[in-house]
């Protein structure tokens, strides 16, 4: 489940935390690299478990109404099509979905004004009312409101950044890129699935893990090398006024282009340009661009950088 690009940008925060604390423990660090990567999952299954809370809430309202001394005629006989939603039940009886939360002890039982928020968001929009209107009951047509809901209301609901960021400082921007991922989890979905619906795993597999675990070392123990290397192609740039953030980026870069050899620096690049326009600024992206161009090229006329794999030999 967990992209590279978050597994990267996991690995620069704590190489930041690593040189900029007092700490020099590499375990440790490490440790918290694994522990926010697994923060990380805890906030997917969460917000799969605040689609139940929202549909349980609407529930609760169903029931209240019918408690009235004069209930009107939609109070008796209330549209349910919502909290019978065919996904929602799914999700409710999940066996991994309901093993993690318990195991986890994730709960949304003290945001109740978050859920309201929420129900009140979802059950203004155009689409929602046009799903509770029409009578057939299909799945797909299931499916492709839940989705909506995470991706156009759940993100955009006020209060929602806060209140993970209360909870876990590792949740404050992971946000979209969770609910996407939910989205492609629900997207594969079917019926026949039951409570057996598979959700994504933590690592796409063990390459991954691996990657994040060399990355990080690797990173560290060559930063030194890295930084002179840097020096030597800035001669008319004073080194002490490239950030740190900068820096940082710089030395992951060429960790990572010079220790994995099945990944292309092309993707190398492109990766931690994106990084660098969201951690530092746009100027920092094109100044790191055009290091990393001159770098990458010096490296591969040094040997020190070599592709293997199908199509990669002798990448230019």
């Amino acid at each position: 489940m967990i992209s590279r690009r978050i597994l990267r940008i996991k690995i620069l925060q704590l190489l930041y935390a690593y040189f900029q604390g007092a700490d020099s423990s590499i375990n440790k660090h490490e440790k918290e690299l694994f522990f926010s990567i697994q923060k990380t999952y805890d906030l997917y299954h969460y917000m799969l478990l605040l689609i139940i809370d929202l549909a349980d809430y609407a529930n609760a309202r169903i029931e209240v109404a019918l408690q009235k001394k004069i209930p009107t005629r939609e109070d008796l006989n209330p549209n349910t099509k919502f909290v019978d939603n065919q996904i929602i039940h799914q999700l409710r009886i999940n066996r991994q979905l309901n093993q993690y939360l318990n195991t986890n002890r994730l709960s949304w039982v003290n945001s109740p004004e978050l859920i309201k928020k929420l129900h009140n968001r979802v059950r203004m929009t155009s689409y929602f009312k046009e799903y509770m209107e029409d009578p057939a009951r299909d799945y797909e047509q299931d499916k492709k409101l839940i989705i909506e809901i995470f991706t156009s209301e759940i993100i955009n609901t006020e209060g929602i950044y806060q209140t993970l960021e209360e909870q876990s400082i590792y949740w404050n921007d992971e946000i979209e890129f969770v609910i996407s991922m939910i989205a492609r989890t629900l997207k594969g979905f079917k019926s026949e699935d039951a409570e057996d619906a598979q959700l994504l795993s933590l690592f796409k597999n063990d390459d991954d893990k691996a990657f994040a675990h060399d990355l990080f070392r690797k990173a560290i123990v060559n930063k030194e090398e890295y930084s002179k290397l840097i020096e030597s192609f800035t001669e008319n740039w004073d080194v002490d006024r490239i950030a740190f953030i900068d820096m940082l980026i710089l030395v992951l870069a060429i960790t990572e282009a010079t220790s994995f050899p099945s990944i292309p620096t092309r993707v190398t690049l492109n990766e931690y340009l994106e990084i660098a326009k969201f951690y530092s600024t746009e100027k920092s992206s094109v100044f790191i661009n055009g290091l990393l161009d001159k770098i990458f090229k010096h490296l591969k006329d040094e040997n020190k950088i070599v592709k293997t794999g199908r199509g990669l030999i002798g990448e230019v």
